[in-house]
């Protein structure tokens, strides 16, 4: 996310520690030097419990394509990823290099990209208020590099699983969801009823949308002009859920998880703030659940293994990461 996401600043600041006065936390519960939160939960019979969810054998591959010559999802004011071709044929044709002994020969390429910039896991750091991140860490733990609560924990990890995946753009009847939809509780226990599924506790919890789609059908001027992502909307019951169920992830085909600015409490980002600052959900963002939903919907199974590790990226804020979903 970009600086104007997490630059609140006075009053605002102020708004969230009000807003959030009396949410529940899971500072401590895994002692004072913890930093990959809820995902504590997933342990190895939470593992386990994943593994028995795959019936077919079939895989899915959840991370978008970086790059994209169509243009990549982005938050507006990042630039997309550019990749650069370094040693090629033409590299030997032209005399820059010789062939390696015996002859052979290789290509060599490079990447320029925002870490953030393309699907994703948030590092637990990455949003706080009142000057404290998750745990309780100091905000100045972020200066000129994430010290503590940075993505290396959660990458060296990894976050394996049972996923649900829930289809809210199909439970609206619709394609996708439109800029400015929003979700709640009851959307979400609405759609697993609807979807015949139970989420149980521990589960990771996978929202499909379908918007960052309408990238590539609209372009990018009229996909980014007057953005407002759709997606969950803060309220004291969400909040209060996911604590109870103890949901170790939240994993979504959006590019913020959450609504982009919540028109009710009018603060940016408050689920950042609630979930993963409070309670240490991680999040797992941009993901690609196109093929996925379509396959959950044409044999009626909504549960698979969900396993993902993010690259290990020394004092980052984000990663990238290719989720695998099996069935």
């Amino acid at each position: 996310m970009c600086d104007r996401e997490h630059g609140l600043a006075g009053d605002q600041f102020a708004a969230v520690s009000r807003l959030l006065a009396g949410s529940p936390r899971n500072w401590g519960r895994w002692g004072d030097a913890d930093e990959v939160g809820s995902l504590n939960f997933l342990t190895q019979a939470e593992v386990l419990r994943g593994v028995s969810a795959v019936r077919q054998g079939k895989v899915f591959t959840c991370g978008e394509l970086i790059g994209n010559p169509a243009g990549d999802p982005l938050w507006p004011g990042r630039v997309h990823a550019r990749r650069e071709t370094v040693i090629d044929k033409a590299s030997y044709a032209r005399g820059d290099l010789q062939s390696l002994p015996g002859g052979a020969e290789f290509t060599d390429d490079k990447i320029e990209m925002f870490l953030q910039g393309s699907t994703q896991f948030d590092a637990l750091g990455h949003v706080w208020y009142d000057d404290a991140m998750w745990n309780g860490y100091p905000a100045s733990e972020s200066n000129g590099g994430m010290r503590k609560a940075s993505v290396l924990p959660i990458a060296e990890r990894g976050v394996v699983g049972r996923g649900v995946l829930l289809d809210m753009a199909r439970f609206r009847g619709k394609a996708h969801l439109d800029k400015g939809d929003l979700l709640g509780l009851d959307d979400i226990l609405g759609c697993a009823e609807a979807q015949n599924v139970s989420i149980e506790k521990h589960d990771i919890l996978c929202l499909r949308l379908g918007f960052l789609q309408l990238l590539h059908v609209q372009g990018p001027d009229a996909f980014y002009r007057d953005f407002l992502e759709p997606g969950l909307t803060y309220s004291p019951e969400l909040v209060a859920w996911f604590h109870e169920m103890e949901i170790p992830c939240l994993s979504t085909d959006t590019i913020s998880n959450e609504t982009e600015l919540d028109p009710d409490v009018g603060v940016q980002i408050p689920l950042h703030c609630a979930l993963m600052r409070n309670l240490g959900v991680a999040f797992n963002e941009i993901c690609n659940f196109e093929k996925l939903a379509e396959d959950c919907a044409a044999d009626g199974q909504w549960t698979f293994l969900y396993a993902a590790a993010p690259l290990k990226v020394y004092q980052a804020t984000g990663a990238p990461v290719n989720v695998l979903a099996v069935k």
